[in-house]
């Protein structure tokens, strides 16, 4: 009879083995430390590779904006009938230009100057961010393997029970109530081991994937190198150092120079243009009787002058003026939400810090031992099975409460020093 439950109860675990054996969790993964990922995804991420391109454009606009107005080459030729009545015939030829006044090609190479600092500012302030998103990526990864982890210990556990449980079943020891119990938890388990996988695997495909490649049999996985998340930050001056240093307050200093210099252009193109010419003509002989003239050159020189009527209308420099003001104001905005985003990551860094703290002064191991309490009690039959599922499901709770605890501690420093706009995390 000894034999009939031996092999019951390793029927039940080899079926539980084939069941783990079905996870996808066979691709190959290759690991990389943080300092190495954020390495890959600075080189080779897609959006920051096209953003660059950014500078590239304004380079370009700052080498247009020296251009110089093309002059005007202009040719005509005349026939007053010379065949016929015997008057003059010939051409002239005229060359002409336009002379910018007021300083209007000098704007534009200092407009054109600013909006570059501006895109080099933005540039550096995408990357910033792209920086801190995939630091988060890299812990939430991290964290979604240590939570796979935690729902295959929980469910080898469980299984293990069910199939201890099953042998007491035919023992007489226990009803086949808590038999069924037994297995129906084993069952939702493994479900939530499932799901945790898929949860695990497409963490790591966002991994790959801010690296500017995707391959379905090789992914990135975070290293099991150990992160120092403890800092001693001073508020005031981590605020301090953010508005005098951060990307984004740089990049709104530059839209108050481009304002600025726009304003300067328009100005600028209010004021006339000069228009400059020069042209040589020649006059064939005419051999008319009435009105004959020997041949001759003649040249001619002059200027035209632009009546700026549209001067009148001073929309486009209401405009500009209102630009430089909002400029400033949000400027002073930025620095605003500055100092807020960094007052609260520093409040969460803290708050996470206290959680952590909190699992590090003995929760777990409680935990632990008391679910280990029940589980030898259970066997010996001197406590009840809804017990020990209350004690497993309080232990699988701590567990996935101190994975979260350690994703909150890394990612509110991530965010601390994204808002600070510093970056010292190995």
């Amino acid at each position: 009879m000894f034999k009939k439950y031996m092999i019951l109860a390793w029927a039940l675990l080899l079926l539980s083995t084939a069941a783990l054996a079905q996870l996808d969790t066979s691709f190959h993964q290759i690991p990389v430390s943080l300092p190495q990922y954020l390495g890959q995804v600075g080189k080779q991420h897609l959006g920051y590779a096209a953003e660059k391109y950014n500078i590239s454009i304004a380079a370009a606009a700052v080498e247009s904006a020296k251009v110089f107005p093309d002059p005007q080459l202009s040719l005509e030729g005349f026939d007053n009938q010379h065949h016929k009545l015997g008057l003059s015939y010939g051409y002239n030829v005229g060359l002409g230009t336009t002379l910018e006044l007021g300083g209007k090609r000098h704007a534009r190479i200092g407009l054109a100057r600013s909006s570059l600092e501006q895109q080099r500012a933005l540039l550096e302030d995408y990357f910033r961010n792209l920086r801190a998103d995939a630091a988060i990526a890299y812990f939430n990864a991290r964290q979604q393997q240590q939570l796979f982890l935690v729902q295959q210990s929980s469910y080898a556990l469980m299984r293990q029970l069910a199939a201890a449980d099953a042998i007491r079943f035919q023992k007489g020891v226990i009803t086949e109530t808590d038999a069924r119990q037994s297995k129906l938890e084993a069952d939702n388990l493994l479900n939530n081991v499932y799901q945790q996988v898929a949860d695990w695997k497409t963490a790591l495909i966002q991994l790959s994937a801010n690296t500017g490649s995707l391959h379905a049999d090789t992914l990135l996985a975070p290293a099991t190198d150990s992160i120092a998340l403890e800092r001693q930050f001073v508020l005031p001056d981590l605020v301090t150092q953010a508005q005098n240093s951060r990307a984004d307050a740089m990049a709104a200093n530059a839209a108050k120079t481009v304002a600025e210099k726009s304003l300067t252009l328009v100005k600028a193109n209010r004021k006339i243009d000069l228009g400059v010419n020069v042209g040589l003509g020649y006059n064939a002989e005419a051999t008319s009787e009435i009105a004959p003239t020997p041949r001759y050159m003649a040249t001619t020189a002059g200027i035209s002058i632009p009546l700026k009527i549209s001067n009148h209308y001073r929309g486009d420099l209401k405009a500009a003026q209102y630009t430089v003001k909002q400029a400033a104001i949000t400027c002073n905005q930025v620095l605003l939400q500055i100092q807020m985003e960094v007052t609260q990551a520093w409040c969460n860094y803290r708050a996470a810090n206290e959680q952590v703290k909190q699992f590090q002064q003995g929760l777990l191991s409680e935990a632990q031992k008391i679910l280990d309490g029940k589980i030898y009690s259970y066997r010996r039959g001197e406590t009840s099975l809804l017990e020990v599922l209350n004690a497993q499901r309080t232990w699988n709770e701590l567990q996935q409460a101190w994975c979260q605890a350690q994703y909150n501690y890394a990612a509110a420093l991530v965010e601390l020093e994204r808002a600070a706009g510093i970056w010292d995390i190995q």
